[in-house]
């Protein structure tokens, strides 16, 4: 029976056989840490009770989206490897374990940069700044290389997921994603270190380059997989040139 494409992409990805059909206890237990990491950004876990609290609240309502944003993105990233790939061998636990220790580190360091960046009150000078930058680049660092030893992990057992031509060229986008991520953060890392004191600032500025990265990402591997559909419709053309 033909399964109409809606109800497809509703089950999982468009031309990417989901091998995690259902949720794990792994998959549960890293549900609830990213739950109790988004619980640490929340402003106040008191209701306001006068006017003036509310407004102080409503303050933080910029600095919340922005941390809950980045932590969304992380879930995101999490939930589509889990359900791409269904690996549950001890390695990923182990690397999924250290993932989950680094996102509940990481909260801390996100929410105090997301509510520096949107107060402009200058409470911190050149040598904070200096400092908060090389604190959060490490720990944006950190989780970017434990998602690229997933996707690592993933690609050598590619012939035991049975990964098509177009799950490997995914996969491959997915491993030059979380490498482009780190090495941004060890950018910005390395801005905060080797500028003056009086410019460490400007290591903040490395994190546009996700926006750029995306953006050519996205064009160059779209383009490949459009050349790599065709060719599968064209027995003619060689497959492995373009993957």
């Amino acid at each position: 029976m033909r399964v109409h494409p809606f109800v497809q992409r509703l089950a999982g990805e468009s031309d990417f056989h989901w091998r995690g059909e259902e949720t794990t206890r792994l998959e549960g237990f890293s549900d609830a840490v990213f739950a109790f990491a988004v619980t640490l950004l929340v402003v106040s876990l008191e209701v306001p009770r006068t006017y003036h609290e509310l407004i102080q609240a409503m303050q933080g309502f910029a600095p919340f989206s922005f941390s809950f944003a980045l932590l969304a993105s992380g879930w995101f990233n999490h939930y589509r490897f889990f359900r791409r790939y269904g690996l549950e061998d001890p390695w990923s636990v182990f690397l999924n374990c250290a993932l989950l220790f680094f996102v509940v580190f990481f909260v801390y360091p996100l929410k105090f940069l997301s509510v520096a960046m949107f107060s402009n009150d200058g409470t911190l000078d050149a040598g904070q700044a200096r400092t908060l930058f090389i604190v959060y680049g490490s720990g944006f660092a950190a989780i970017f290389l434990l998602f690229l030893l997933l996707y690592l992990h993933a690609w050598r057992k590619r012939r035991e997921l049975g990964l098509n031509e177009i799950e490997l060229l995914r996969t491959r986008q997915g491993l030059a994603t979380q490498l482009a991520m780190m090495s941004i953060g060890l950018l910005s890392i390395l801005l905060a270190l080797i500028l003056p004191l009086n410019l460490a600032g400007l290591a903040g500025y490395a994190y546009f380059l996700i926006g750029v990265y995306f953006t050519v990402a996205g064009t160059v591997f779209g383009r490949k997989e459009s050349r790599l559909k065709q060719s599968m419709a064209s027995p003619s053309v060689d497959v492995e040139e373009i993957v």
